[in-house]
């Protein structure tokens, strides 16, 4: 059977990627990767140039996003969906001896999509991760200041969460992280100023890509989208 590759990419520059993964890319006969329909794809853009010409790209394209609410029943379902077509192509590669690399934007396994087809191929098929930088480091080491010092906790949250529990679990971190902002930033401000933490809060767009933004939240980050955006507070914990 063909062996299926999780390869993380890391952050979005190449130049940080893995050898492994690069070895993996440049010799690859099959190339997987996420895209929402009619967009090229955040993990395909950043290894333009890496892929042989003649490998077989099979973009998954997401049959849902933003278009319904998390809670309406139909968005598990069509995901659901999605995923098992996904993997039944997957695995009829495999079994037909192939290997196939899926492109995963920073690590497979942190909020990656990949994850949902790992967990329906582990079973079925030789199935290796890649490990990578994440995008959170790759946000905290454009700011240009460490994320935690001596004892800090770091936190790592979701906008998606209800905004008292956003609040309540900021208020308890001493460095933090906020991943999927999107149309969610108006309640993550919200919960920041609430635990006190706005003002040492930084917003980064596309860390570590050429279109790369750093700005402190408090200022004016006119032209900056939530979107491919993370928010780092640093810790202020003990040094010598």
């Amino acid at each position: 059977m063909g062996k299926i590759y999780g390869v993380g990419l890391g952050p979005g520059d190449p130049d940080l990627m893995s050898v492994r993964a690069d070895r993996l890319l440049r010799n690859a006969k099959h190339v997987a990767f996420f895209r929402k329909p009619g967009r090229s794809g955040q993990a395909r853009n950043i290894v333009n140039g890496m892929i042989p010409g003649d490998a077989n790209e099979f973009p998954m394209e997401y049959p849902v996003t933003t278009e319904i609410p998390l809670s309406d029943p139909r968005y598990n379902e069509l995901l659901a969906e999605f995923y098992e077509a996904c993997t039944a192509h997957l695995k009829a590669l495999s079994d037909q001896g192939e290997d196939v690399v899926v492109l995963c934007e920073g690590d497979p396994f942190f909020y990656g999509s990949f994850m949902h087809l790992y967990s329906r191929l582990r079973e079925q098929a030789p199935v290796e991760v890649v490990p990578a930088i994440t995008g959170m480091s790759g946000a905290w080491t454009a700011t240009g200041d460490p994320i935690t010092w001596g004892d800090d906790v770091l936190t790592v949250l979701v906008g998606t969460l209800p905004e008292e529990e956003l609040t309540r679990r900021m208020a308890q971190t001493d460095a933090l992280v906020v991943m999927k902002i999107g149309r969610n930033i108006d309640k993550v401000k919200r919960s920041l100023q609430a635990s006190g933490l706005y003002d040492r809060a930084w917003i980064v767009e596309y860390a570590q890509m050429p279109n790369q933004r750093v700005c402190k939240l408090s200022e004016n980050c006119e032209g900056l989208t939530p979107y491919f955006s993370i928010i780092i507070v640093h810790g202020q914990g003990r040094r010598p």
